[in-house]
C-alpha cells in the first residue's frame, strides 16, 4: 500500500537537489511521493518562495526534509505551511527568531569546511576543492567527493545576515540528525538547536553530508519521521 504522505527534500548550499540521490530510491521504494527541487540560492525570499511553490504542487499530508542550510529555509516557513506535517533536520539550521546565520556561525572560530570561503563579485560564496573535499564531504568517496565540489551552488552571501522570523519549528513536530564527525556545523551547535526546538534527536558518525555517506540510514531517519507525523 502506498504511504499517504508527501516527502519534499531540501538541498543546502554548494549543492543541489542531486544531493539527495542516494536517499531517493529508498524513499520511492516504500511508496513515498518525493520531491528534491531546486533553490536559487539567491536571496532568502527566492527560497522561502521555491519552498511554497513546491508545497502547492503536493496533495495531502507532506513532511519536509532539510539539509544544512535547507533548514533555514523550512524554518522561514514559520506559522504558514500549508500541509506540512513535520520537519526533518539533518545537520540542518533550526535558528530561532531573531537570529541570523552569521550570529550563529561566529559564536566560535570558523569551522574547516568553511574557513576559506571565497566571495566572488557579484556576493556569492564558493568553497574552495580542499576544504570541500577534506571537510564538508569528508567521508565520502573522494571521486564522489570531487565532483560534488564541481557542481556546487554557491550561496548569497546575503544569507549570513537574513534574520529569522517565527521559526516553524514552533508549530510543527521535528526531528533532528545530528552528524558527530561535521566540520561545518559543529555538532555541539546542532544539539543545541535541536534540544531548544524539542525535536526527537538522533545522530550519526558523519561527515556534514550524511544523505551522501549514509544515504541508507539518512533515509531510514526519514521513514520513521513520515510514520510518526502520519499518526
Amino acid at each position: 500500500m502506498t504511504p499517504d504522505l508527501n516527502i519534499v527534500l531540501v538541498h543546502g548550499a554548494w549543492a543541489d537537489g542531486s544531493s539527495w540521490e542516494e536517499v531517493i530510491p529508498y524513499l520511492q521504494k516504500e511508496g513515498y511521493n518525493v520531491t528534491a527541487p531546486q533553490f536559487p540560492l539567491t536571496s532568502y525570499d527566492d527560497n522561502i518562495a521555491r519552498l511554497r511553490e513546491v508545497l502547492d504542487l503536493q496533495t495531502g499530508p507532506t513532511l519536509i526534509v532539510g539539509h544544512s542550510y535547507g533548514g533555514q529555509i523550512m524554518t522561514g516557513l514559520g506559522t504558514d505551511a500549508s500541509n506540512v506535517t513535520g520537519l526533518v533536520y539533518v545537520a540542518a539550521f533550526g535558528l530561532d527568531e531573531g537570529e541570523t546565520l552569521g550570529m550563529l556561525l561566529s559564536r566560535g572560530p570558523p569551522t574547516a569546511a568553511l574557513a576559506h570561503m571565497q566571495i566572488d563579485n557579484r556576493g556569492f560564496a564558493w568553497l574552495p576543492q580542499d576544504d570541500f573535499v577534506n571537510h564538508f564531504a569528508a567521508d565520502v568517496d573522494p571521486v564522489k567527493a570531487n565532483v560534488m565540489y564541481a557542481v556546487q551552488q554557491p550561496i548569497s552571501g546575503s544569507a549570513f545576515d537574513d534574520k529569522m522570523g517565527t521559526p516553524s519549528w514552533k508549530t510543527y513536530p521535528s526531528w533532528y540528525l545530528v552528524t558527530t564527525n561535521d566540520e561545518a556545523i559543529p555538532p555541539e551547535a546542532q544539539r543545541i538547536m535541536a534540544q531548544r526546538m524539542g525535536a526527537n534527536v538522533s545522530s550519526i558518525e558523519s561527515s556534514h553530508v550524511p544523505m551522501v555517506s549514509h544515504p541508507e540510514e539518512v533515509a531510514q531517519l526519514i521513514m520513521n519521521a513520515a510514520k510518526m507525523a502520519s499518526k
